[in-house]
């Protein structure tokens, strides 16, 4: 299985940027599909996340109303779009693809993914 990230880079504050995370070797229209994110120094935390159909969608607080989860299950992508950018939105971003069966309620949880994309770098100058 990969999950390779892409469309990570440096932009200013209140910039946007679109990310994106092609999965291989997996069914991925039978995965939910997330995105995490981590901070020098801090943990991985939960970002979005996305049911198979794409019918359902959750966000952290932090993301709300600006951050925007889609997927595209012809091309086995799955994108987070990202407006209104923050300095505090600077992390390594992971896409990753939740174990089989996980409960919707705890997506927000580490422990659910299955496999992880490799990171993409976002960086928010201000």
């Amino acid at each position: 299985v990969q999950l390779q990230a892409s469309g990570g880079g440096l932009v200013q504050a209140g910039g946007s940027l679109r990310l994106s995370c092609a999965a291989s070797g997996l069914t991925f229209s039978r995965y939910s599909m997330g995105w995490f994110r981590q901070a020098p120094g801090k943990e991985r935390e939960f970002v979005a996340a996305i049911r198979q159909s794409g019918g359902s969608t959750k966000y952290a607080d932090s993301a709300k109303g600006r951050f925007t989860i889609s997927r595209d299950n012809a091309k086995n992508t799955v994108y987070l779009q990202m407006n209104s950018l923050k300095f505090e939105d600077t992390a390594v971003y992971y896409c990753a693809a939740y174990r089989f069966g996980s409960s919707w309620s705890l997506v927000d949880r580490r422990a659910l993914v299955d496999y992880w994309g490799q990171g993409t770098q976002v960086t928010v100058s201000s």
